[in-house]
Parts: C-alpha cells; sequence; structure tokens
C-alpha cells in the first residue's frame, strides 16, 4: 500500500466517480481503476459497489476512509515537518560546553539564537574541556564549546572568542599590593585551582612552565570543580586562583578580590565539531551565531 493509493481510494470516494477523481488528480482514468483494484486485490477486500456507471463505497470502503484520510494526515503533517527543518524552523541541538564557556560566554548567543529560531530546543550539558571533546566525538553532542585546544583528531575547532586568566587573591592576602607575582611567589602560594581536565587549570600550568616550575611543584590547598566555588573559596581566604577575569570581573569591582599582575595569559575559546558529521541547517544557522 503506497501514499499515492490512498490518495487516489480517498479522491474516488468523495468524488464518488473514477473519471472525476482522475480529472481532480491529474491522472488517468485508467491509473485510478488500477490502483483501486489493486488494493482490493492485495488485501482481499471490496471497497466500492459498482452501480451502472456510478460507484459508491461498502461498508468496508467507508471503515477504510477514515483510516486513510489520518494516514495523509499524517503524512502531509511529516512533509511539513521535513519542510521546516530545511528552512530552520525546527530541530534541537545537543550541546556541550565547559565551565567557563556555559556560564559566561555561551548564554548569551543561546538568547540571541532563540530569538531568532523559538521552535529550535537547545539541550546543553556543561563538563570539563575532556568530557565536552568526548561528548562531540561519540556523538552524543553535536558541538561542544572550549576554552583549551584539544588534540583529537575526529574533531574540527573552530576560534570563537579569546580569554584571557587573571591571578585574584583576597585584599588581605600577602600578594594584594604585590607589583609582580615572581616564581617564588607562585611556589610559596596556596593555591585554590580546578580539577585536572580542566581548561582553566591547563592555561595556568603552561604559563608556570614557562617560569621553570612544575604543575606538581604547587601547594594545591583546595580542588574544585567549578569557577564559581573557586572563586567563593578565594574570597574567604583559601589562597590565590588563576581563573577566568569573566568570572571575577564583578568581584574586583566590588574589591571583594584583588588582582595579582603576573604575565598575559591568553586561552582560546573553541567550538568542536566532528570532521565527519555533516551538520544539519539548524546547527548551520546555530555557528553563524558566534561571527555577530
Amino acid at each position: 500500500m503506497t501514499l499515492d493509493q490512498l490518495r487516489i481510494f480517498v479522491s474516488v470516494a468523495e468524488c464518488e466517480h473514477m473519471t472525476r477523481a482522475a480529472a481532480s488528480l491529474r491522472l488517468t482514468q485508467s491509473a485510478v481503476s488500477g490502483a483501486i483494484r489493486s488494493l482490493e486485490t492485495r488485501h482481499g477486500v471490496m471497497l466500492f459497489h459498482r452501480v451502472g456507471r456510478q460507484i459508491e463505497l461498502t461498508h468496508d470502503g467507508r471503515s477504510f476512509l477514515e483510516d486513510a484520510r489520518a494516514v495523509l494526515l499524517s503524512a502531509a503533517s511529516a512533509a511539513q515537518a521535513l519542510r521546516e527543518l530545511q528552512g530552520v524552523r525546527r530541530g534541537i541541538i545537543h550541546i556541550h560546553a565547559s565551565q567557563t564557556t556555559a556560564s559566561y560566554w555561551l548564554p548569551e548567543r543561546l538568547a540571541r539564537f532563540k530569538a531568532k529560531y523559538p521552535a529550535i530546543a537547545l539541550h546543553v550539558t556543561i563538563g570539563n574541556t575532556t568530557q565536552v571533546a568526548s561528548a562531540v566525538v561519540s556523538g552524543e553532542a553535536e558541538i561542544g564549546f572550549v576554552e583549551d585546544t584539544v588534540m583529537e583528531p575526529k574533531l574540527n575547532a573552530q576560534l570563537i572568542h579569546t580569554d584571557h586568566l587573571t591571578v585574584v587573591v583576597h585584599p588581605k592576602h600577602p600578594f594584594a599590593r604585590l607589583r609582580r607575582l615572581t616564581p617564588q611567589h607562585i611556589g610559596e602560594a596556596q593555591w585554590v585551582l580546578r580539577e585536572r581536565g580542566s581548561g582553566t587549570r591547563a592555561v595556568f600550568e603552561q604559563a608556570i612552565r614557562r617560569h621553570r616550575i612544575r604543575p606538581e611543584q604547587l601547594s594545591v590547598c583546595l580542588e574544585l570543580p567549578s569557577n564559581e566555588a573557586v572563586r567563593a573559596a578565594v574570597e574567604a581566604g583559601a589562597g590565590a586562583t588563576a581563573i577566568s577575569h569573566a568570572v571575577v570581573k564583578s568581584a574586583l569591582t566590588s574589591k571583594q578580590l584583588r588582582a595579582v599582575p603576573f604575565e598575559r595569559m591568553e586561552r582560546p575559546f573553541l567550538a568542536l565539531t566532528h570532521s565527519e558529521r555533516r551538520p544539519n541547517r539548524a546547527l548551520k544557522a546555530f555557528i553563524e551565531e558566534f561571527d555577530q
């Protein structure tokens, strides 16, 4: 049974005439008759009574008409859904993002995209850089956002923003009035850091390596799983940290924290997509928001 056969059946039932149904469908009468005959023969049921030159639905035909109309309506709805997907009016985008990008960079882009495409659902999951990259590789996410270089040959990485880290301490910390953070200071400090695998920690560790300090030489008093937890601990006087400037901007303005001069620690914000998976129209439209 095909959709074309159902359309022909419904048209014949509504017209109660083969010729008129054929004309409305722009088909030959033989094609219409053949479709009805095929339905009846294949399923062993009589759909129409032939009364002279007229036809009328049988009892089985009347029962089947309701089902045929429902199937055609569902097919039309499915076709409309595909047209809307083609026109970027519907869809779902599964997004995984690292803590910093998800909390301080991504929300503005999500809001802007939803204003333009309100029927497209955006599902966001937060993890560290390693977790985000794994999600894109596995297909759990169509796109990922991270703040560190990812060495994974299956992923394409697009630069979308440049962030920088700031070393901060409590205003009463001994480092609060330093003119410059030195390698000796770094070795003496108690540090509050994100967990291993986070982009924030990786950038800081790269910076201290340039000063010939190995990460394992740091005195890490607290290792915490979120930027907010790190900031709160430092505001409470637990130690020093290196964190995205966006995370502590308000705390610096309100003087809850003090910035300690150190070398500029820049890092890229990257959009990750799988190199072998073709993005749909919704995802393409979302990616376009990065350039605005």
